[in-house]
């Protein structure tokens, strides 16, 4: 098996120094915090890990609402967490690593819109998969690029880093915070630096694993993925939340 990106085969990190990085605060923007991939991510980056979350929306008023109704969920569970709330270009400003949490065929347009906010050495993460349904089921939609986060990686600045991951997540599973996740997040990035810094926030979160998965390149199959875990979800008594743990 190939190590992740922390360098230990599973996937997590086995050098006490990466660990105590893991530890270290930072701001994380998830735009598009106001729907279900971005709320599951909002609640749980606050809750599990030591990081500042805001959530960013179109619309600041709608953006800092939702980010109250999160700071009350976790302030109802004893948690000394909150999660801030802002247009999205305000958001993205203020932070180190900006996850798009974007439908997928409008995440080119924002990061061009957020594009003047990104400084050198920003971290775009895009979770996105493009899908199309018929009366069989869902199927991946392989947009021209030939990936969503190939589109990320086209509008995105010079200087600015691009890492694919939270692709394959149950929302509902990831928002509920009584519930076990013990599943695996796929992790790809052409800068492996970016995608340690990625895979340490996303391994903050309890029970989530990350594994490397090699560049951009592999997006399209790990993208393809989602359609596959929703179709057998939905065929399949007891799976709705599922999720996928490798060994």
């Amino acid at each position: 098996m190939n190590p992740g990106p922390n360098g230990g085969e599973d996937g997590r990190s086995r050098n006490p120094q990466d660990a105590s990085d893991r530890t270290k605060r930072m701001q994380i923007a998830i735009l598009g915090g106001t729907g279900d991939i971005g709320e599951g991510l909002a609640l749980r980056l606050a809750a599990d890990t030591p990081h500042r979350v805001s959530i960013g929306s179109r619309e600041a008023e709608k953006a800092e609402n939702r980010a109250e109704e999160y700071t009350t969920e976790l302030e109802s569970r004893g948690l000394n967490a909150t999660v801030g709330g802002a247009e999205n270009a305000a958001a993205a400003a203020a932070a180190k690593v900006v996850v798009l949490a974007v439908p997928p065929y409008h995440v080119g347009d924002t990061v061009e819109a957020i594009s003047d906010e990104l400084d050198d050495g920003d971290v775009l993460v895009s979770p996105a998969t493009g899908m199309k349904r018929d009366e069989e089921g869902f199927h991946y939609h392989k947009p021209g690029a030939g990936s969503v986060t190939a589109i990320v990686a086209d509008a995105a600045p010079e200087g600015v880093d691009v890492v694919g991951a939270f692709h394959n997540l149950a929302a509902a599973r990831l928002a509920n915070l009584d519930a076990d996740l013990g599943i695996d997040t796929l992790v790809i990035g052409d800068d492996e630096d970016a995608k340690r810094t990625v895979a340490d926030v996303a391994e903050g979160i309890e029970g989530l694993r990350t594994l490397d998965a090699g560049g951009l390149a592999n997006a399209p199959e790990i993208e393809g993925l989602t359609p596959l875990l929703i179709n057998v979800a939905s065929n399949n008594d007891g799976l709705h939340d599922l999720g996928i743990e490798f060994k």
